[in-house]
């Protein structure tokens, strides 16, 4: 018997919040996302100037730009089944607090052992913040507005991250680059405002007791499992820290599910739901989706800056148009979805971030520059938003309304897990192919610069400076090379999202039959 009573957001009179504040609360729980995510990449353009200023080793500062990923998944699942418990409302405004203070701090760390622990101090709050801003949407919107709604949210998930790290290039590029942290601070003052204005409170009712041996594996399972796709790539796939925290990590999600289903209606998350098309096919297209997005700047990156040759400003300039595209085609799928259904809306959106990559893969060379790639760019933004949208709705409409924190994390752990395991996936696919491409065209490189070459093509460019007659050669096979292992790399990303397709074609979620207000998704999928 299922004892937890929906949960509603507390509006004067009982009532559905009317159209001015629906906005407002869309609007506050968007900037409250843009400072969560802007903050996830927003530091990579930075890492010179950390390293020079703290007389820090690159593993330190990695470790100083990747704690705050790592600590944010581990603790989405627990701090969002929080958010169910403690109100929505109390667990967003002491995250948006928590983040802003630790955005405060870091500005102003003087050294690496301060920017770490502000780092980790941000991820706590970023947990506490990412989940509940998109259980507020699913929590209390009505159901022919949610949909608009979470696009926009998706939005802003998929494309706040180039903005975040164009925004943090151009100050880093005009003024000290611990202004990196005035963005996140200012975004927090203008969410909390509006929070404490507009933001109404929803929880949980539940006669059980919070899961708190579910809650501690499902953060030790996602720390050593994103612990070892971070490490792998840096350290090599076979280093103990990187073995230790898969071994960890897959032992502790064994061990997370099976405690789930001991508990069934107890249960921090229901994991017999996986059964249900929607929650599967949902979290497979994010999972893909967000790891061929990650993997794309692991490969762009390093094209417009060692290839082409552009500034880490100019660098995120040229992804713009794909997050624009993105943003507006997230905004335009609930639409879509409404008179062609959600499964052929995220199917046309996967098939046409394929057809973006691949047009990458065919056309990409040294010679061609920006113009080869910015077509693929265009059909990948425009794919991604149409596909995340849909995606995202069936994630949270799987679970009932008063779990939609959970079902946020779930949504929330599945990116950012798709992103570390696109990065290390894809990095490792073009690290090989350029690797076994260069290999063939250093005939007559002094061994020195040689070897230095093959660890990348950034390395090359940087090594050519010093053999003068060589240089050209030395550039030249590098930037070829680096080109070889981008189209080994996006034909992997094709095939993967062609697979896709055919699951979501075959096997995706079935499209939603209009529903009462407050009707538990568990129910529904009952049935199915």
């Amino acid at each position: 018997m299922n004892t937890n009573r929906p949960a509603q957001p507390t509006e004067p009179g009982g009532g559905v919040p009317d159209a001015r504040r629906l906005r407002a609360i869309l609007i506050a729980v968007s900037v409250a996302l843009m400072a969560v995510i802007a903050s996830v990449s927003g530091l990579n353009v930075a890492q010179t100037h950390m390293a020079v200023e703290f007389g820090a080793a690159q593993s330190t500062v990695l470790w100083i730009i990747n704690s705050y990923t790592l600590v944010l998944a581990a603790l989405l699942l627990p701090l969002g089944a929080i958010g169910d418990r403690l109100g929505r409302r109390p667990v967003l405004i002491t995250g948006l607090g928590v983040f802003g203070a630790a955005s405060v701090l870091a500005g102003l760390a003087r050294s690496g052992e301060i920017m770490l622990v502000a780092r980790v101090a941000g991820g706590v709050g970023a947990a506490m913040i990412m989940p509940v801003t998109l259980a507020v949407i699913t929590s209390t919107f009505p159901e022919r507005q949610r949909g608009k709604a979470i696009g926009v949210w998706t939005g802003v998930a998929g494309g706040g991250g180039i903005l975040g790290m164009f925004l943090s290039a151009l100050l880093v590029d005009v003024a000290d680059w611990h202004g990196l942290f005035v963005l996140p601070v200012v975004l927090v003052v203008v969410a909390l405002a509006m929070t404490l204005r507009w933001v109404p409170d929803s929880r949980e009712s539940s006669a059980h007791r919070f899961d708190t041996v579910g809650a501690l594996l499902s953060a030790v399972a996602v720390t050593g499992l994103v612990l070892a796709l971070q490490e792998g790539p840096e350290r090599g796939w076979t280093n103990p820290r990187t073995l230790i925290g898969l071994a960890v990590g897959v032992i502790a999600a064994i061990g997370f599910v099976a405690r789930q289903l001991a508990r069934r209606d107890a249960a921090l998350l229901d994991v017999r739901l996986f059964r249900e098309r929607g929650l599967t096919g949902g979290s497979i297209t994010l999972l893909v989706v967000f790891g061929v997005q990650a993997g794309i700047a692991v490969v762009l990156f390093p094209f417009f800056q060692a290839v082409l040759g552009w500034s880490g400003l100019r660098s995120t300039v040229a992804l713009m148009p794909m997050a624009v595209m993105m943003m507006a085609a997230s905004g335009l799928a609930p639409r879509l979805a409404a008179r062609t259904g959600s499964r052929r809306t995220m199917a046309a959106g996967i098939a046409l971030a394929a057809f973006g990559l691949a047009l990458m893969a065919l056309f990409v060379s040294v010679d061609g520059g920006y113009p080869a790639v910015l077509p693929g760019l265009l059909a990948m933004g425009t794919g991604m938003g149409l596909s995340m949208t849909p995606a995202t709705e069936a994630v949270t409409a799987s679970l009932p309304r008063e779990k939609q924190g959970v079902a946020s994390a779930l949504n929330d752990v599945t990116r950012e897990f798709g992103t570390a395991l696109g990065v290390a996936l894809l990095g490792a696919l073009l690290s090989a192919g350029y690797r076994g491409a260069i290999d063939d065209r250093l005939d007559g490189i002094p061994q020195g610069a040689a070897d230095t070459a093959r660890q990348g093509v950034a390395n090359a460019v940087e090594v050519a400076g010093d053999n003068g007659p060589y240089a050209h050669d030395l550039v030249q096979a590098a930037q070829q090379s680096f080109v070889d292992g981008w189209k080994q790399a996006k034909w992997a990303g094709v095939a993967v999202m062609g697979a896709l397709f055919l699951h979501v074609a075959l096997r995706g979620p079935r499209d939603a039959t209009p529903a009462a207000e407050g009707t538990g998704a568990t129910e529904a999928a009952a049935t199915r």
